[in-house]
């Protein structure tokens, strides 16, 4: 009982459950297409790194976003079926990409580290954290330094280069776009939360 409990809370304090107060079928349908295509428009905005396979997208900040808006289990069902399109051939991925190569490859611990990163913020932003500064900041570091671990250990196995090596081409270059990120998923969910009718 107290289970079923926590788990209405947890999902009527995402900003989605505040915002879409029938949850059936069809509206979580269409909020998993919504979030693919959100994800898809987010990972297009890459500039390519020299000398790095790891090029800078808005994945990440897709990944923030919609992890704390969804909530845990939707924010990880969108991001999951957003990597199997993409694996089905569907160009979602940076630059228009598709196929298993992007999870073989040498950026797949990202997206790993991105499905992970919704499920986290998801569950803390079910528990509120989403919704002020003091804790929305801790979850959007977290939500990135498990994106970047993820990322940072498959590239090092990937590419067969020293951690040093690894760490400047797979971390140094994103640490000012990833600040950013952070400061804006940081200012938009308290800034959006601002906007929900108190009940």
């Amino acid at each position: 009982m107290t289970k079923g409990i926590e788990m209405s809370v947890s999902s009527t304090a995402t900003l989605r459950g505040a915002l879409v107060t029938r949850s059936t079928t069809a509206t979580k349908v269409a909020l998993v297409i919504g979030g693919i295509a959100f994800l898809g428009l987010m990972a297009q905005i890459a500039v390519p790194v020299p000398g790095s396979p790891v090029p800078v997208t808005g994945q990440t900040l897709g990944a923030l976003l919609l992890g704390s808006a969804y909530g845990a289990s939707l924010g990880f069902t969108t991001f999951a079926s957003y990597l199997i399109i993409g694996f089905l051939g569907a160009p979602v991925f940076a630059s228009g990409a598709h196929g298993l190569t992007r999870i073989t490859g040498a950026t797949g611990g990202y997206l790993v580290g991105m499905l992970l990163a919704s499920l986290i913020t998801g569950y803390l932003a079910g528990r509120k954290w989403d919704q002020k500064v003091a804790t929305v900041v801790p979850t959007m570091v977290l939500g990135d330094l498990v994106i970047f671990s993820a990322g940072l250990f498959w590239l090092h196995h990937s590419i067969h280069a020293t951690w040093a090596t690894t760490f400047k081409l797979g971390f140094t270059p994103f640490i000012l776009g990833e600040v950013i990120k952070i400061a804006i998923a940081s200012t938009a969910m308290p800034t959006l939360w601002r906007f929900v009718p108190k009940r």
